[in-house]
């Protein structure tokens, strides 16, 4: 990989509640020069020097952004494929890890993000949930995106590239109406 490739990390945060499981998704705060300003997505940020691993990013960020401390309260799952933006934005390889938390978790957002939300994961996998975001170019003419929408989110890009590879690898825990 090139050396001018930067390396993310991200954290799926999964949560027991009334009998089914949620997952953490935050609105990043509108910031100048942020690529991703404003866009639904998981925890997580950029490889810094000092972290020996992905796996400390995602766990940084996600201590840093939402509060959460997934060292002492996350239990590890597993990893998901590791996904770069198609044409047009920022070099960078972000890797996706699933983490369990208890039911009470509870995320108290930095300046970096406007806002958290747990959403159930059976919303967001239902096949009712996929829509499109329209982007519109330079030229005016819109593109295109799949994206899912729920309760009033619009998830597109990268997070739903990586929602979309962790609902194929769980869908036999969502049941078969819950799947596209």
């Amino acid at each position: 990989m090139a050396a001018s490739v930067r390396r993310a990390a991200v954290a799926l945060l999964l949560r027991p509640a009334a009998g089914e499981l949620e997952l953490l998704l935050i609105k990043r705060a509108e910031r100048r020069g942020d690529p991703w300003s404003g866009h639904m997505a998981l925890p997580g940020g950029r490889r810094d020097p000092e972290d020996a691993d992905d796996a400390a990013t995602a766990l940084r960020e996600t201590r840093e952004e939402v509060g959460i401390d997934l060292a002492t309260v996350g239990r590890p799952l597993g990893s998901l494929d590791d996904v770069a933006p198609r044409s047009g934005a920022p070099q960078i390889v972000v890797s996706p890890f699933v983490f369990a938390v208890p039911p009470a978790t509870h995320a108290t957002p930095n300046a970096e993000v406007e806002a958290a939300v747990w959403i159930p994961l059976r919303e967001i996998a239902h096949p009712d949930a996929a829509t499109e975001h329209l982007l519109e170019t330079v030229t005016g003419d819109p593109r295109r995106f799949p994206a899912i929408g729920t309760r009033g989110y619009v998830i597109w890009g990268l997070t739903h590239r990586i929602l979309s590879n962790f609902i194929e690898v769980a869908s036999p825990l969502l049941g078969p109406e819950h799947v596209p």
